[in-house]
């Protein structure tokens, strides 16, 4: 049986475009006040002395909350852009009004099959599964038996979340943590 790697999950810090409703997928946003203050509240929460390590998506609202949760866990934030949020193609910085009224075809295809449709230009929930899925891997083969800080995005946690519990992917979109939250899974997930 190998060693299980406790992950714990961190989604981002509140941006503009998570209070405006805007999908920003892989668009780099930065932090806004209160998704620094998110950031901070965690990195009091998480005492120093637990974690192996922290690892973050590449952009820029998840880079923030890790560089801030590490400086109180005295860690280097490993950046790997496996961890990076769902590409939402068009959809990006757009709001769920305008793109169920643009785009009712593919927005159809999400509420009918949300595992596997995909944003035109964008990634499938699937796709992001299986990105996740090797970037918490490769960390649980680093740190085999440790707890490991990961800080990401909602529907790429999620996906985490569903294969750790074995829900159905088709489930991801009702999994994504609020802003500033932890979820704990184990990795690799017992079968």
């Amino acid at each position: 049986m190998p060693h299980m790697t406790q992950l714990i999950l961190v989604r981002h810090g509140q941006t503009d475009w998570n209070v405006e409703g805007r999908y920003q997928g892989q668009t780099d946003r930065p932090l806004n006040a209160a998704g620094r203050a998110q950031a901070e509240a965690l990195a009091r929460q998480l005492a120093p002395g637990q974690f192996a390590a922290i690892y973050s998506s590449d952009l820029l609202r998840a880079l923030e909350t890790a560089q801030i949760i590490a400086t109180g866990l005295g860690l280097p934030v490993q950046v790997d852009r496996r961890l990076r949020e769902i590409n939402l193609g068009d959809w990006e910085g757009r709001q769920v009004a305008e793109i169920a009224a643009q785009y009712q075809g593919a927005w159809a295809d999400r509420a009918r099959d949300p595992g596997r449709s995909r944003a035109p230009g964008g990634e499938t929930v699937a796709e992001v599964a299986a990105r996740l899925a090797d970037a918490a891997a490769h960390i649980a083969r680093r740190h085999p038996g440790g707890t490991v800080v990961v800080v990401s995005h909602g529907v790429a946690l999620a996906t985490l979340i569903c294969q750790a519990r074995q829900r159905p992917l088709a489930e991801a979109y009702s999994l994504i943590p609020d802003n500033g939250r932890t979820e704990a899974i184990d990795w690799p997930p017992s079968r």
